[in-house]
């Protein structure tokens, strides 16, 4: 599957069909990312939960991931979690 960017959106960043958002990788946008840390988290899953995309990935133990593919680097993530385990970077 050949993933498309923003700059493949027509005018108007409408997506011409249902259900194919991801196609649309979305990741080029942020400037900031968020960079989870294992040993604070406490799987409470809030930001799994939380992320508008959802660009945070929940795996069978409950532990979490980003993917950064279509992550906008919004920052709720890293608003949300109750220990601070997440941490906003810059993605320079």
């Amino acid at each position: 599957m050949k993933y498309k960017t923003w700059k493949d959106l027509p005018i108007g960043a409408v997506i011409p069909e249902p259900g194919s958002s991801i196609e649309y990788k979305t990741g080029t946008w942020r400037t900031f990312k968020p960079v989870i840390n294992q040993d604070k988290c406490i799987k409470c899953l809030l930001c799994w939960v939380s992320c508008p995309e959802p660009a945070i990935k929940r795996h069978e133990d409950d532990k979490v991931s980003v993917d950064y593919d279509f992550c906008k680097g919004c920052g709720i993530c890293a608003n949300i979690c109750p220990v601070k385990a997440i941490e906003m970077v810059s993605e320079l």
